[in-house]
């Protein structure tokens, strides 16, 4: 541009003049097609970068049209102090045997419970522990297969936190072969999961492992009047025949042992995959005592027992 720019004044017709307006004219077309170019070029560096087509690129902070980079999609974060809670479950969130005799006592459990220092307690506002915010549909005798069922019944409240204790009974079946096979088990329980998902996509979940159920048959049978209720059929694939120590009787109960295992690993792996799932190994880990277990089958979690598992609940939901 220079060169165009220099010659103001006015050429005389001369037989100079001809080569001097070639000159020029060159010169402007030369340094023309070197801006465009480097416009072109230029283009195709932004475009590449993604300057073009209204996006905000990280190295633009201000973005072709000035306006401001986008905000980081926020992570997902775990609120230690959920507004409301609803408990799923089998017997022992129903605190089964924990009051009376082959009866349900939900005002002691664990998860929902008035009469203990349960979640429900703890978590929610002292106006709201009457049962306004905290739903109890755990059933005895469930098994995973009834999760979703379970899960069902609660998502019209839209608690804020859901917590899972079933598996037991998946393994406490009237023989070994009639266990629930692991794949099973886990495919139910992801199920579930999914249907709470797809209807509460923000609600968070606390999963209680399988309690060991081969630590509570070695702490109930030191009670002599807790083997003979144990005759009456509760979880017979591992309590039967209580005092016999024989191979089969060993082997039958390391099976039972060993499901429970998959069980808590299904578990586990499931919850995993779900960025609002906490899963507590701290259950099956627990050694109940013989006084925190029912004085009317020496099994199943009594008063006091509720109370640890609602310690342990507590621990994990509302860990940073």
């Amino acid at each position: 541009m220079r060169g165009s720019a220099a010659r103001r004044v006015r050429p005389t017709p001369t037989a100079t003049s001809a080569p001097t307006t070639t000159t020029t004219t060159r010169t402007t077309t030369r340094t023309a097609t070197r801006t465009a170019v480097a416009v072109l070029t230029a283009g195709a560096v932004l475009a590449s970068g993604g300057c073009f087509g209204g996006s905000d690129d990280a190295s633009h902070p201000g973005g072709p049209r000035g306006g401001k980079r986008p905000a980081a999609k926020p992570s997902v974060l775990w609120n230690t102090k959920p507004g409301s809670i609803a408990s799923l479950g089998d017997s022992i969130t129903r605190g089964f045997d924990a009051c009376s005799v082959l009866s349900d006592c939900p005002e002691v459990s664990w998860s929902t419970g008035t009469e203990v220092n349960s979640l429900a307690r703890r978590l929610l506002p002292a106006s709201s522990r009457s049962g306004a915010r905290s739903w109890n549909y755990a059933k005895t005798g469930a098994v995973m297969s009834d999760l979703s069922g379970q899960i069902q019944s609660a998502v019209g409240h839209k608690p804020e936190l859901v917590t899972v204790l079933i598996g037991a009974n998946d393994a406490c079946r009237d023989s070994v072969d009639d266990m629930t096979p692991t794949a099973a088990f886990q495919a139910a329980f992801g199920a579930a999961l999914k249907t709470l998902r797809r209807e509460l996509p923000k609600t968070q979940v606390y999963v209680a492992s399988v309690p060991d159920l081969k630590r509570l048959w070695s702490e109930g049978r030191k009670n002599v009047l807790g083997r003979q209720i144990w005759k009456l059929g509760i979880c017979p694939s591992m309590l039967k025949d209580a005092d016999a120590t024989d191979p089969a009787a060993v082997e039958r109960r390391r099976r039972v042992e060993n499901r429970v295992d998959e069980y808590n690993t299904a578990l586990k792996s499931v919850c995993a995959q779900d960025a609002l799932c906490r899963y507590d190994g701290a259950v099956h880990n627990y050694q109940f005592s013989e006084d925190e277990l029912s004085r009317w089958d020496w099994f199943h979690p009594s008063k006091e027992g509720q109370q640890q598992l609602a310690d342990m609940a507590y621990r994990r939901i509302t860990a940073p």
